[in-house]
């Protein structure tokens, strides 16, 4: 009898999420190989443990979820990654136009674009971030509209139903946010989940959105979350992010740029 023909589809999946965790990657090839299975039935084999989140698909293959750390305060991440965030932050800018209205979240790339903010014309701010208000404030050029509610200290953001409630009265052309983790079938997730609640509220202001994300949120997950990958239409980040999540993304018709 042919043990590896033998096996059910979710012992053969249970195996494959070990071989996954043990080696860091398995090709599709491979499992056909090991297991004497299609193509077509190596793929959704991954496809299955995708969504139960096991495994992070990407181009011809698996490799393992990486679960995002705990976060750390906010004032505290602007030292992590500063000059990708940096330019992550003069790219976003240079999709914003003058006399548009645009959201901005909380989070320390978007206080990076915040502050290449400063020298525009005719711009309207909706923003719940403590740090970006700061920011902005005595700008005469920009009308800023700020979100009130109970204030995250870490974040320093006002979050809840105060400010959901705001939001519903603002239409925008653009919304831009960070975000603590993406993974291609988990979507975009965040750390608390309150926030991430606001953070969905702010994503359905505006007609397109915008995210913006260094190369270590990739691949990884976190406890809450905010929506599936497909509601953005474009993501910036840095040429650190492995090419294989940008074509990921990028196959999900989501506009990625890479700075």
């Amino acid at each position: 009898m042919n043990t590896v023909a033998s096996l059910s589809g979710l012992e053969r999946q249970d195996q494959i999420s070990q071989m996954v965790a043990r080696n860091q990657r398995i090709s599709v090839a491979e499992i056909c190989a090991t297991f004497e299975v299609s193509e077509a039935t190596a793929r959704r084999d991954l496809e299955a443990l995708a969504s139960q989140g096991k495994v992070q698909r990407v181009h011809g293959g698996a490799i393992p979820v990486r679960h995002a750390p705990p976060e750390s305060p906010m004032l505290t991440r602007c030292n992590e990654q500063a000059e990708a965030k940096q330019r992550i932050g003069r790219a976003a800018a240079g999709l914003i136009r003058d006399g548009e209205t645009i959201v901005l979240g909380s989070g320390s790339t978007v206080l990076e674009l915040a502050y290449q903010l400063r020298e525009r014309i005719n711009l309207t701010v909706i923003t719940n971030s403590l740090p970006v208000m700061n920011v902005l404030a005595e700008v005469p050029q920009i009308t800023l509209v700020c979100l009130g509610g109970m204030m995250r200290p870490t974040e320093l953001s006002f979050i809840g139903h105060i400010a959901e409630q705001s939001l519903q009265e603002v239409r925008a052309d653009k919304v831009v946010i960070g975000i603590r983790a993406i993974n291609l079938e988990q979507g975009l997730t965040s750390e608390y989940l309150p926030e991430a609640k606001t953070d969905r509220a702010l994503l359905q202001a505006a007609k397109e959105a915008i995210v913006l994300a260094d190369h270590t949120k990739f691949g990884r997950v976190a406890p809450a979350l905010m929506v599936p990958i497909e509601s953005v239409q474009t993501i910036i980040t840095d040429t650190e992010t492995p090419k294989e999540y940008i074509d990921g993304i990028q196959e999900r018709g989501i506009r990625v740029i890479a700075v």
